[in-house]
């Protein structure tokens, strides 16, 4: 009889069959079999917490498949990822495949921080069970975000606009980026000036900052403050008062973690969160070499908040350190890397191979694939070597009351620098000073430069920053960064400015405002964290499920009914610009189906109504309403002229009828739709995003995310182009056919 494996992703099947051999059948999940339902909470307490699981939809048949498999099976090994959503996994096929084997003692939960040999060969030698405190774990988080989720929503719904949401780690993060864009409004910038000296002796000359006045620090505020203590400067004569030597050294960073990895990524490579997260998954499965149908893993489990590393994995990174750079740059002892309060289960995220170079893959994979490989091999085998070393120099120049200083640093030894470099250690410029300084040496001050400087506000987040905010605050884990960062985008409650910055909408402020006047609970960024401790005990045992989902339950229920029951007029945000129309009252900010406009606080007396822009300082500004425009094309459905208008997703071309004829132009296909061969692709929005649909919809469902190029591709001559804009707004086309590969920047 065969041994059956079932692993989560089928991308594992593949690199894993080719360890086991004919003995074992290996079958995926393809990610969750069951979830609560789509309709109904799903969650009753009833002294008890029960769940209904309902099969997820086209899961029957995957289900079906892996019982009737296990059916005839010696052995059922449940192998899905290493983490609590691997193991609720886990748990759903166990529950099934127990109705149809005989013996439950047969069904073993095996788990693998590596997709290799050793690592599943170890893992089958010694099988476990599901571990039910992790899947206690995995439902207390699910059913929390579900009774914040479902519960919560319809009282937006009605208090605001029908389609809204919320979540209970989503909103709080909204809310960090609402505070700090709450800060930068209310930042003043304040006015700072700096002064530099050229000082020179017969061996050359130099560059020092004023320090210090009176022995106190030079702070000056105005030209006025600075013109006058120049004046003074320049009646003043100066020597060297001291010289200190000394040496630093710049210690190799931690070997990556999930968060570490999502913000070099971004910021060094210009990855999104989501596409770390998925050339990393690609990674850890396994990528063909050069045997086509031989894929390889590449690299260990991608999530993890863990900076341990195996002692398998230290030895083989010393001795390649040791044959490709030499024994001056191996540390007499392994650094060792830790952090607080991180679930030790997996490792940090390392190559699974040392000695599989990014070199030595290029030529194979696609460039992100290696672009990120490289970036973790790097890390991984710098964090083995041993630190930098600068020489550090600071001169202080002496002039009753003033005081400049100097400090000149010379790079004596790369260290890991030789390997890993991050924008940061290039800006740590190599100045150097000149020879012959000695202390008590007259200077002769040349020239005198004043600089002036404001003050600057916080910066928005950006990806990178909001998630290492949200590890700082404990907020998320690391399986739920990536989805925390995609839902907050795909709501209407933030936009990204020019610069990939999270900027709140007038929507997601509102909605922000609310939740947290009327849910602090829920929205108090210290709560959210003690929840995600109070569910790491729930993992380790320590707590129990209930007594957790009780005790948040009881305070949040009496929270919403309150919530609920109150007034059901909209939020609006009152400002200090009178109406232009009755000059009795000001303006309010309210929402309606088209997002947020100003409207008069006397409605309904009075109507007034006005699209507006908000400033950087948070003043509000009035845009005047735009008119159609009547065009010379006519309507085809009544013979009207047609008119160009501004919507809330920007301009379209409608028919001058309306509201007696809705007709409105749509961009369309010329070639017939890939799907169903019927009908045409149209150009379709929804919620500000864009995708093309086939316009026979539902008879055909076939859609591509995204906007499209309606260009046929030179390469396969597919009919159409995808149209992809990356971090530096850098538009290229891509072939939707992968395997064509055909890709152009326009």
């Amino acid at each position: 009889m065969k041994k059956l494996l079932v692993v989560e992703s089928p991308a594992k099947i593949k690199t894993i069959s080719k360890f086991l051999g004919p003995d074992f059948r290996i079958m995926s999940t393809v990610g969750h079999v069951k979830d609560l339902p789509k309709q109904g909470l799903g969650v009753t307490i009833n002294g008890t917490i029960e769940l209904e699981y309902v099969t997820l939809e086209k899961k029957d048949k995957v289900l079906a498949d892996i019982c009737k498999e296990a059916a005839k099976a010696s052995d059922v090994y449940l192998a899905p990822d290493p983490d609590r959503e691997g193991e609720i996994i886990a748990w759903h096929v166990e529950q099934e495949v127990k109705k149809v084997i005989k013996d439950p003692s047969h069904i073993h939960r095996i788990t693998f921080n590596e997709i290799t040999k050793p690592a599943i060969e170890e893992a089958l030698e010694h099988p476990s069970v599901v571990d039910t405190n992790k899947v206690a774990a995995q439902q207390a988080r699910r059913i929390l975000d579900r009774w914040v989720g479902y519960e919560v929503s319809p009282v937006l719904w009605k208090k605001v606009s029908k389609g809204l949401s919320a979540g209970r780690v989503q909103s709080v993060a909204l809310k960090l980026i609402c505070e700090r864009e709450d800060a930068i409004r209310i930042f003043k910038a304040e006015e700072y000036w700096s002064v530099d000296g050229l000082f020179g002796f017969d061996g050359g000359a130099f560059n020092a900052a004023l320090a210090t006045i009176n022995k106190k620090k030079a702070e000056l505020g105005n030209k006025e403050a600075v013109e006058k203590v120049i004046e003074e400067i320049k009646k003043t004569s100066f020597a060297i008062s001291s010289i200190k030597d000394s040496k630093r050294a710049k210690n190799p960073y931690a070997p990556f973690m999930t968060s570490s990895l999502q913000q070099a990524a971004y910021n060094q490579l210009g990855f999104s969160v989501q596409k770390t997260m998925n050339v990393a998954q690609k990674l850890y499965e396994g990528v063909d070499l050069e045997e086509s149908n031989s894929p390889v893993a590449l690299i260990t489990y991608m999530r993890t908040d863990s900076l341990r590393l195996s002692d398998t994995a230290l030895k083989s990174a010393r001795s390649y350190i040791n044959k490709t750079f030499g024994d001056e740059y191996v540390p007499a002892k392994s650094p060792v890397y830790s952090k607080e309060k991180a679930q030790d289960a997996h490792e940090a995220i390392r190559p699974i191979d040392v000695k599989v170079t990014p070199s030595s893959i290029k030529q194979f994979v696609e460039p992100d694939h290696f672009k990120l490989y490289e970036l973790i091999w790097r890390r991984f085998v710098a964090c083995q070597m041993k630190p930098a070393q600068y020489a550090q120099r600071q001169i202080t120049i002496d002039g009753k009351p003033f005081t400049f200083k100097v400090t000149g640093s010379t790079l004596l030894f790369d260290g890991f620098l030789k390997v890993y470099v991050q924008e940061e250690d290039e800006k740590e410029e190599a100045l150097a000073l000149p020879a012959g300084l000695k202390e008590e040496m007259p200077l002769e001050l040349r020239t005198l430069s004043p600089k002036q400087h404001f003050t600057q506000p916080p910066s928005r987040y950006t990806e990178a920053t909001l998630v290492k905010e949200l590890e700082k605050a404990g907020i998320g884990r690391p399986s739920t960064y990536a989805t925390i960062l995609k839902t907050i985008q795909a709501r209407s409650y933030t936009n990204l400015d020019t610069k990939k910055r999270f900027v709140p909408t007038e929507l997601g402020m509102a909605v922000t405002r609310l939740l947290d006047e009327n849910l602090p609970r829920i929205m108090n960024v210290s709560f959210t964290a003690l929840m995600e401790e109070d569910l790491d005990k729930v993992a380790r045992g320590e707590m129990e499920r209930d007594s957790l989902l009780k005790a948040f339950y009881q305070d949040f229920s009496e929270s919403l009914k309150k919530f609920a029951g109150e007034s059901t007029e909209r939020p609006s945000e009152p400002t200090t610009i009178l109406c232009p129309q009755c000059k009795k009252q000001n303006l309010v900010v309210r929402f309606g189906k088209t997002g947020a406009f100003l409207g008069c606080a006397g409605f309904p007396e009075c109507t007034f109504s006005s699209n507006f822009k908000r400033e950087e300082d948070g003043s509000i500004i009035l845009v005047e309403k735009q008119e159609p425009e009547l065009l010379e094309e006519k309507c085809p459905k009544c013979g009207k002229p047609m008119q160009r208008r501004i919507g809330r997703y920007g301009p379209f071309i409608a028919c001058s009828g309306y509201p007696e004829c809705t007709y409105i132009k749509q961009e369309k296909s010329e070639f017939l739709c890939p799907g169903c061969q019927k009908g045409h692709l149209v150009k379709r929005l929804w919620k500000g995003k864009v995708f093309w649909a086939c316009d026979t919809y539902p008879a055909c469902s076939f859609s591509v995310s995204g906007d499209i190029e309606l260009t046929e591709c030179p390469k396969c001559h597919r009919p159409y182009l995808l149209k992809r804009t990356g971090t530096d707004d850098e538009v290229t086309l891509i072939c939707s056919d992968k395997n064509c590969g055909y890709s152009q920047k326009k």
